[in-house]
Order: C-alpha cells, then structure tokens, then sequence
C-alpha cells in the first residue's frame, strides 16, 4: 500500500482541509467547550498543548506504512473553521482499512456539518481504495451515531474501549 496525504476535499458548504500547525489558533477556540468531551474524556487543549499535539500529527506516523490523515473543516461561506477530521489508514488484507473520527465545535451542531464532512472524508477515502473504515463511537452518543450511519458506516457487535465500533467496507 501506498501512504496517502491529505488533501483538500470540497464538499457542498465544506473545505476539508490538510492540518496545518497553525490552525491550532483557532482550533483551541473552536474545542474550548468542555462538553465536546462528554464521550471522549478528558478537558479541553490548551493552546499549547494543540500546538504540540498539531506538530506532532503533522510530522505523520512513525510507521511508515501508516498514513495519518488530518484535516480542518473549513466553513467555505464564512471561512471560518468549525471542526476536525481524521483517517488513519493502515494495510490489511484485503485492502487497506482506516479508522476515522470527527468532532465539531459547539456552535456549529446540528447543521449537517459533521456529517457532510465524515461523508465527504468517506468518499475521498473510497475513491483511494480504502477497503474498511472503522469509526468508535461511544453507545449513547446518538449524533456520532447518525453521522456514521449517514456516512454509510453500520454499528457491529465489537466494542473497543467501551465504544461501538461501527464499518463500512467496499469492494472496489
């Protein structure tokens, strides 16, 4: 398998667009709001901790045979940024499988966004010939759920950290 880079994927009102250190400005903003963390755990970033954390995904995986694929959603209307997405693709037979993950700031919940990008990120990645995509989502996160179920993902009985993991798998 060939390691895949992001690149800017334009979808109806998104740029999904390759992480850049940079944009950590005005992602620690974007995230600030504790109840992002609700399913996931955790406070939000610092500044310089999204800094840190940016360089580092970046750089890419220290496995060269993993690309790690990061974007920001870019609202194309009033360009500003109101999210992440994320694929990390990895060889498995009988193609290459990625596990990917979204989240969307506060404000910008429940228009569509973050399914328009997990669908739009979905697509790109098919287009690549990733076979599999896997998303965890935790089982009583019903919003996570039904962007996964309108990204054409479907929950199995695994679970993974106490999380749902939901596939899809094409057969190009």
């Amino acid at each position: 398998m060939t390691t895949l880079n992001a690149e800017t994927i334009h979808t109806g009102r998104l740029a999904l667009v390759p992480l850049r250190i940079e944009h950590a400005d005005e992602m620690a903003t974007v995230l600030a709001d504790p109840a992002l963390h609700a399913f996931i755990g955790g406070t939000p970033a610092t500044l310089e901790a999204l800094r840190t954390r940016y360089t580092r995904l970046v750089a890419g995986s220290p496995d060269p045979v993993v690309s790690w694929c990061n974007w920001v959603i870019q609202l194309r209307d009033e360009a500003c940024l109101a999210g992440t997405v994320q694929a990390t693709i990895s060889p498995s037979p009988p193609g290459p499988i990625a596990e990917v993950a979204w989240v969307v700031g506060t404000p910008w919940q429940g228009q569509g966004i973050a399914t328009e990008a997990a669908t739009g990120l979905v697509a790109w990645l098919g287009d690549r010939h990733v076979h599999t995509v896997i998303a965890h989502i935790h089982p009583d996160n019903r919003a996570s759920a039904a962007v996964a179920t309108a990204a054409g993902l479907s929950p199995t009985a695994e679970r993974h950290e106490g999380e749902i993991r939901w596939r899809r798998r094409t057969t190009r």
